[in-house]
């Protein structure tokens, strides 16, 4: 564990020689979803290649890099594209970013994604904010030695994302009349889609929508002790007797054609809070 909080303060100390930056929140971009980046103002950009101990982005639609600057008022960085675990990542590995976060003095975590939708009042293009998650990927980012330093041995995940937080997003979502969704998000390890069969067990355990990323994020954002909201956009309908089959171009094209109304909703969170 003395060995992860080296790696930890390495990165963490290059970040900031680089970028200068002190921010409060930190930001992860989902598939498709990196325009936001592209409004911060007085920005700083650096490669994920050019921080010891980060992995590399290899999905389309994830640029792979930090960035830092004001956004809504806030000092933030933002992540322009994350890791997953069927890229053959460790779950440390997909985490790690977050932990540098911390150590950059981020205390508030905004995690971005794209979904299929499970529950039939969703539609294509819909903004979900996630409520709570449901852990499918068979592992925990926290499994192994535990040290104090960075958060308890058994952080209670009772309520992982915020409610004040969620309550701020649902509220700027409707004074700019966007049509948001309250969920549940549940993970899967990916890569492939799922089944039908599948998709109805997801369903009848309580999940409106399934992903391959935001959890591990999450859990390790509580066990640092930071507030986190979770959003995602609707990318395609995962109904068991309706499945249509789908492809990475397409749920990228529904990510950049809802990726407005979603960043309208980080920013007025962010000029509220």
């Amino acid at each position: 564990m003395e060995e992860l909080r080296a790696r930890i303060d390495e990165a963490a100390g290059i970040v900031k020689d680089k970028l200068g930056c002190k921010p409060k929140v930190g930001i992860i971009l989902g598939t498709g979803l990196g325009n936001l980046a592209r409004q911060i103002k007085d920005a700083k950009e650096m490669p994920y290649s050019d921080i010891p101990h980060f992995p590399q982005s290899t999905v389309t639609g994830h640029a792979g890099q930090f960035i830092a600057g004001k956004l809504g008022g806030q000092e933030v960085v933002v992540m322009e594209g994350r890791f997953h675990l069927y890229e053959g990542y460790s779950l440390a590995q997909v985490t790690f970013p977050v932990r540098v976060m911390k150590a950059l003095g981020v205390e508030t975590l905004i995690v971005t994604n794209a979904c299929g939708g499970m529950n039939p009042q969703y539609e294509k293009g819909d903004i979900i904010i996630i409520e709570d998650h449901i852990n499918f990927m068979g592992v925990n980012p926290l499994v192994g030695p535990n040290d104090n330093a960075l958060g308890p041995r058994f952080p209670d995940m009772y309520c992982p994302y915020d409610p004040e937080l969620l309550r701020l997003a649902e509220t700027v979502a409707l004074e700019k009349k966007i049509r948001t969704q309250r969920g549940v998000y549940l993970a899967c390890t990916g890569p492939c889609l799922e089944t039908r069969a599948e998709y109805r067990f997801m369903r009848a355990i309580g999940a409106d929508a399934v992903g391959m990323s935001t959890v591990p994020e999450v859990i390790v954002a509580v066990h640092a002790g930071l507030k986190t909201l979770g959003m995602g956009v609707v990318t395609d309908i995962c109904l068991p007797d309706a499945l249509q089959p789908v492809n990475i171009e397409e749920i990228i094209a529904v990510a950049n054609e809802a990726g407005p109304r979603l960043e309208a909703v980080i920013l007025g969170v962010l000029e509220k809070m």
